[in-house]
C-alpha cells in the first residue's frame, strides 16, 4: 500500500489529516490530534519531570529503560512488555515528546520502527517550547490501559558490529558524535579514539536549532541540503557513543526519504574492541 492510499484510509477510519512523509511533526498538528483518543502521546523524559508537568493523557517512558548494559537494546522481552505496559500496540499511532536534547525521544521512534510500528511521529519541538496555552498540560499522571505489544522485527533498521564491518568502503556510514570525538581528540569513555573507517562526520546537533531558548528540529526543507550528497539508492549507517544521538540522524534523514539503519552497539562497543579497525586523525603525521 502507496504512503498516499494509507494516509486516506487513516483519514475515513480516524478523521486524522495526513501528509506524505509527514513523520516529523509540530505542536498545532499534535493540538489538532489530541481529540482522537487512538494517538498515544509517549514523553521520554525523566520521572520527576513528567510529573512537574506533562501533556494530558501522556504516558511516561524514561529515557535509561531504553537502554542496556554498554549502551545496547534491552532484550526483546523485555522491550515487549515495557512498551505494551504504557499503552502501544501496533494498531495505535504514536508520538514521541522529549526534552530539548531530543536524543532520548529519538531512540524511542528507531527503537518502535525497529520493532515493526508503522504509525510514529515525531515532536519537532523540545517539551514545553511551544506557544504558552497551546496544549493541555496536567501534573497528575494518568495510569495508561496496558495492551500486548508485538514485535514485529524490521532488520533493515538496525545495523550490527558485523554489517558495519561489512559495509566499510562500500556503504556510507555517518559519526553522529562530535568534532573532538569524530577527529580522536576524546574517546567518549571507550578504550580508543578515533572513528570507524570511511566514516563520514554528520553531528547529529545539525538536526536541531535554538532561537531565543526555544529549542526545534531545524526545518527539512533546510537539512535536505546538509545531506544533499548522500545516496538515497543505499542504506546508510548511523552511529554515535551509544545510539541516541545517531537516532536523531535516523529520525531526519528518514523523513528526507534515506534508507537508514542505527549501529546498535557504536562506539561503546567499536572503540572498545580492539580486533575491530579504527582511523585516529589526531594521532596522524601532519602532511
Amino acid at each position: 500500500m502507496n504512503t498516499r492510499l494509507a494516509c486516506l484510509l487513516l483519514v475515513i477510519l480516524l478523521g486524522w489529516t495526513c501528509a506524505v512523509q509527514a513523520t516529523i511533526v509540530d505542536p498545532t498538528w499534535l493540538k489538532n490530534q489530541l481529540g482522537h483518543d487512538n494517538l498515544l502521546v509517549i514523553d521520554v523524559r525523566e520521572p520527576e519531570e513528567f510529573l512537574a508537568g506533562h501533556i494530558l493523557g501522556s504516558a511516561n517512558l524514561p529515557p535509561m529503560s531504553l537502554f542496556a548494559e554498554h549502551f545496547l537494546l534491552p532484550p526483546l522481552s523485555e522491550l515487549q512488555g515495557l512498551l505494551g505496559a504504557v499503552g502501544i500496540d501496533h494498531q495505535r499511532p504514536v508520538l514521541v515528546v522529549g526534552n530539548q536534547d531530543f536524543i532520548w525521544a529519538a531512540r524511542l521512534y528507531w527503537i518502535l520502527e525497529f520493532l515493526g510500528h508503522q504509525q510514529v511521529y515525531f515532536l519537532d519541538t523540545a517539551w514545553g517550547h511551544w506557544e504558552p496555552g497551546l496544549l493541555p498540560i496536567s501534573q497528575e499522571p494518568q495510569p495508561p490501559t496496558a495492551r500486548q505489544f508485538i514485535p514485529r522485527i524490521d532488520e533493515r533498521r538496525l545495523a550490527t558490529k558485523l554489517s558495519v564491518l561489512a559495509a566499510i568502503g562500500y556503504q556510507p556510514i555517518l559519526d553522529g558524535r562530535t568534532e573532538a570525538h569524530y577527529l580522536g581528540l576524546e574517546s567518549g569513555g571507550a578504550r580508543r579514539a578515533g572513528h570507524i573507517p570511511t566514516a563520514q562526520h554528520f553531528p547529529w546537533t545539525q538536526n536541531r536549532e535554538e532561537v531565543e531558548g526555544i529549542y526545534r528540529l531545524r526545518d527539512l526543507s533546510s537539512m535536505a541540503s546538509v545531506y544533499e550528497g548522500l545516496p538515497k539508492d543505499q542504506n546508510i549507517i548511523l552511529y554515535c557513543t551509544g545510539s541516541a544521538q545517531a537516532a536523531v540522524n535516523y529520525v531526519v534523514l528518514q523523513a528526507l526519504g534515506y534508507q537508514v539503519a542505527v549501529y546498535e552497539g557504536s562506539w561503546s562497543e567499536w572503540g572498545n574492541d580492539l580486533s575491530l579497525p579504527k582511523v585516529n586523525p589526531s594521532r596522524q603525521p601532519p602532511h
